[in-house]
């Protein structure tokens, strides 16, 4: 068909013809509506290329459709992390923390609100060392024995004014304390990592234990930026414990998270019985006050 387009190693090409006739329907369009069109140039793309999409959560996006009025672009969930599910930073992340710990940066009752169960939860504050939520299967170490370190902040936050004559952070009766936090700073963000790294550690054996026995469970990690993060396990009561290891499926009761922000660390020991999603509040609640 004469004046149609051909082809030549795989390109359309225009016939001089085809051009003169699409050059003056182009100045015929323009004289009838002020503007001007004229084709593509042969050999053009028939779509713009693609513009760059920025990373979300350290990972790149592909092309987004077109936008459509009153209808959301979908955001990719985050990539879990190969001990448990992980949050990657988002916009208005906090930054790592800087300076001496106070206690503004330790735990307040208000992030227990009614998941607790409880009524006034009452607050008790030292500065020293001491034991830090360990348990027996870690060894129940002090702080300074464990990290060679100066002393840290200890809150205590229990149900009941009456505390142990021992330790002001610690409820007399232990069915009383709701959680106990512990936290300090080191002299620069590596340091502070390795810290929780080791306070992390010194809680991995309470991951296996006989059956019958109370056991945590998986460690689930949690990353508000890359120096603000946390992981906790949640804890199992020994009657659901039958394996050695916690059960799959089944709801914590409490547990226990290291804490990382900048240069502070520390370790949140819940005692409340906490399932897995009020576990995560009040971890991230810790985590972004630390």
């Amino acid at each position: 068909m004469n004046g149609g387009p051909a082809t030549g190693g795989g390109r359309a090409v225009v016939r001089p013809r085809s051009a003169v006739a699409a050059l003056v329907a182009a100045a015929a369009l323009g004289l009838a509506t002020g503007r001007f069109v004229l084709p593509s140039p042969p050999g053009a793309d028939a779509h713009p290329p693609e513009r760059p999409v920025a990373a979300v959560g350290g990972a790149s996006r592909g092309a987004s459709a077109p936008a459509t009025p009153g209808a959301s672009a979908p955001t990719p969930a985050p990539a879990p992390s190969a001990s448990g599910s992980a949050s990657g930073p988002a916009s208005g992340s906090p930054t790592g923390a800087t300076g001496p710990v106070t206690k503004a940066n330790l735990l307040a009752p208000s992030a227990f609100g009614p998941d607790a169960g409880t009524g006034k939860i009452h607050v008790t504050d030292r500065y020293g060392d001491g034991h830090y939520a360990n348990a027996a299967c870690t060894g129940e170490k002090t702080l300074e024995e464990t990290l060679g370190g100066p002393g840290a902040h200890f809150r205590g936050l229990m149900t009941s004014p009456r505390t142990d004559p021992s330790d002001p952070t610690l409820a007399l009766d232990s069915a009383d304390q709701v959680a106990r936090e512990v936290a300090a700073e080191a002299r620069s963000p590596s340091l502070a990592q390795n810290f929780a790294q080791r306070l992390l550690l010194e809680q991995v054996p309470c991951q296996e234990e006989a059956p019958g026995h109370w056991v945590y469970g998986r460690t689930t990690t949690l990353r508000l930026a890359p120096d603000v993060t946390a992981s906790w396990m949640g804890a199992y009561q020994g009657s659901l414990n039958t394996t050695g290891t916690a059960p799959e499926g089944e709801e914590p009761c409490g547990g226990i998270a290291v804490l990382r922000s900048g240069t502070h660390y520390g370790v949140l020991e819940v005692d409340a019985c906490l399932g897995t999603a009020a576990m995560d509040r009040v971890v991230r609640t810790a985590l972004s006050q630390l």
